[in-house]
């Protein structure tokens, strides 16, 4: 079994470190591959166009957390995201950050610093916060263990509905009850045809009027327009955004000049590359040995 790894000159070389250590059999590159029925696995963040050239392969493995950019598959072929603890621990961190600037009002601060402004407002205490989770994956569950002993109310939100211990849930049909009782909209949704465009409008005005909304899923997933509506209307209070539609957000765009709004440039968490390398290892010996493979896509639900 060879892998072909797409990406990165840097990435290549760790992971060809990474593999020539454990034995295994990789490639660097499409230029590199001698023999394209020797590619069994392919690892990528966007994958060739013509997968076809590649008769025997049976895994695509996402370089990132994320498989939204990927196209449909070949029959046959598994879609595998990769899992990264360090991932994880980066999202959850900024999630985290993002949680505490909003509810302690830091884009107001900011923008009284930059005019000279010294100006206190009433702070909160966190146990008057009520938190809502969208996405209860690993990263979701992450935050709701450091959020919860900080004293603030959590809840989440999933399509299951399936129990997460410490904290109420609410299932698919549950949407309008959860928004309800939120006041820090945190978004952690994989891109799916269900949850694109899903922070729209509607869902903003079932939210408690002056909530907050810090967005770590992906971009797609947020209406921009209807954001800016909610903010001008007092509905929405302030929003920290590490993913946008498009990327990059254009120079000229409305959001990056707005004070109540604090984009980053898709930096919450990045995959370390030799843990990628590591992950991609028990990936290509989970699939000789006929095992589960980590990270296996359902690619009709997209995660």
């Amino acid at each position: 079994m060879t892998l072909l790894l797409i990406g990165p000159t840097e990435r290549g070389r760790v992971w060809s470190q990474v593999f020539e250590e454990a034995g295994e059999r990789m490639v660097f590159g499409e230029d590199a591959v001698a023999d394209p029925d020797a590619i069994v696995h392919i690892a990528c963040w966007n994958p060739p166009e013509d997968l076809g050239r590649y008769p025997n392969l049976k895994t695509v493995i996402s370089t990132g957390a994320g498989v939204d950019q990927m196209p449909a598959l070949p029959q046959g072929v598994s879609l595998v995201r990769t899992f990264a603890s360090s991932v994880d621990e980066m999202v959850r961190d900024w999630v985290l950050m993002a949680s505490l600037m909003l509810f302690r009002d830091m884009p107001r601060y900011l923008t009284q610093a930059a005019d000279g402004d010294w100006c206190a407002h009433p702070p909160k205490a966190a146990s008057s916060g009520r938190v809502g989770i969208m996405g209860l994956g690993r990263i979701g569950r992450a935050v709701a263990d450091v959020m919860t002993p900080l004293g603030f109310d959590v809840a989440g939100w999933s399509r299951s509905g399936a129990p997460v211990p410490g904290i109420e849930v609410y299932g698919e049909d549950d949407l309008e009850p959860f928004l309800a009782r939120t006041d820090m909209l945190i978004c952690l949704l994989p891109l799916t045809d269900e949850t694109r465009g899903l922070l729209s409008g509607r869902v903003f005005g079932m939210l408690p009027r002056g909530a907050s909304l810090v967005q770590a899923g992906r971009g797609a997933q947020l209406d921009m327009e209807a954001m800016r509506g909610a903010l001008d209307s007092g509905q929405l209070r302030g929003a920290m955004l590490d993913v946008t539609e498009p990327e990059p957000l254009p120079n000229d765009h409305w959001a990056w000049r707005d004070p109540r709004v604090i984009v980053t440039p898709h930096i919450a968490g990045q995959t370390d590359a030799e843990e990628g390398a590591h992950h991609a290892l028990a990936v290509i010996r989970a699939c000789r040995d006929g095992q589960p493979l980590p990270g296996l896509v359902h690619q009709k639900k997209g995660y």
